[in-house]
């Protein structure tokens, strides 16, 4: 299939790679131009614009950071719109807002195009695996349609309802990532405190009911000093800012949340933004006055 992607970054780039690998034929755009060299480099068409990534795709795959980047690369000057034409169907796989999702999904369906809301998770190594848990909202036909085309970035793949299901889903997801980060940073916190060795600990929780993907992949980052970003602290403020105005809107306390966005922003007021999550730790170690002792 011809597909046109749009987002270069830390998601998109491997994303687009997958394509290629599987066979599509790809088109690619970035602000940042630069960005696209890799995928270029495998065999992908360097688009000049938006409109210019869309024309003559059938599918557009949008990974950009926020709400205002889709609706930019979708409505603004060159964008895809212009470019796209009756049945095209462009997919949205950013973290955006279900209220935007819906509005931009509407406005399209005016003009014979179709929408999905595609976010993933799994990160960076899901990304470069092309193992993403993939959630799908929107019309159940078009999914039917294009679902061929998410084989190659995930490994679940799940249609969850109509236009916003999806990054109504990934905001489920993303309170679990945060709040479960919150338990894995506390737990190594109590263990080197408490004069327990944090990877000795890390072994023997991994092996029971406590064990999870943040415990294993964060924690181990955590305890070897990585603060390197598979997803950056900035990146999850911006998600969990998402949940917290969805849930305002439906009168929902999420109080976990609200504490998780505490630590995240303690992380953000000290310079960290641009570190993975797992610098959540950084906070409590702020918070503690203790530093982790990392072995040889």
């Amino acid at each position: 299939m011809e597909i046109g992607f749009i987002g270069m970054g830390i998601m998109g780039r491997p994303m687009a790679l997958n394509l290629l690998k599987a066979g599509h034929r790809v088109a690619v755009y970035n602000r940042t131009a630069e960005r696209c060299a890799e995928v270029v480099a495998a065999g992908a068409r360097q688009a000049q614009s938006p409109r210019d990534c869309a024309r003559g795709n059938p599918v557009v795959i949008t990974m950009v950071t926020d709400s205002l980047d889709v609706k930019e690369v979708i409505f603004g000057p060159q964008g895809t719109a212009e470019g796209a034409s009756a049945g095209t169907v462009i997919i949205d796989m950013s973290t955006i807002s279900p209220d935007e999702t819906r509005s931009f999904a509407r406005r399209l369906k005016e003009g014979g195009i179709d929408f999905l809301d595609a976010p993933v998770s799994g990160g960076d190594t899901g990304a470069k695996k092309g193992s993403l848990t993939i959630m799908v909202g929107g019309e159940r036909a078009v999914f039917e349609r294009v679902k061929s085309v998410f084989a190659p970035l995930g490994t679940r793949i799940t249609y969850m309802g109509p236009s916003g299901s999806g990054q109504v889903t990934k905001a489920c997801n993303q309170i679990l990532c945060a709040v479960n980060l919150l338990g894995v940073c506390e737990a190594i916190a109590l263990a080197e405190r408490a004069g327990i060795d944090p990877r000795t600990m890390h072994q023997v929780v991994t092996g029971g009911a406590a064990n999870s993907w943040a415990l294993e992949q964060l924690g181990a980052r955590i305890i070897a000093g990585d603060y390197s970003p598979g997803f950056k602290v900035n990146l999850i403020q911006k998600d969990l800012a998402l949940v917290l105005d969805a849930a305002r809107r439906l009168d929902l306390p999420l109080a976990g949340t609200a504490l998780a966005t505490q630590f995240f922003r303690s992380c953000q007021s000290h310079g960290d933004g641009e570190l993975g999550t797992q610098a959540m730790f950084r906070a409590l170690e702020r918070f503690g006055n203790f530093q982790l002792e990392r072995k040889e």
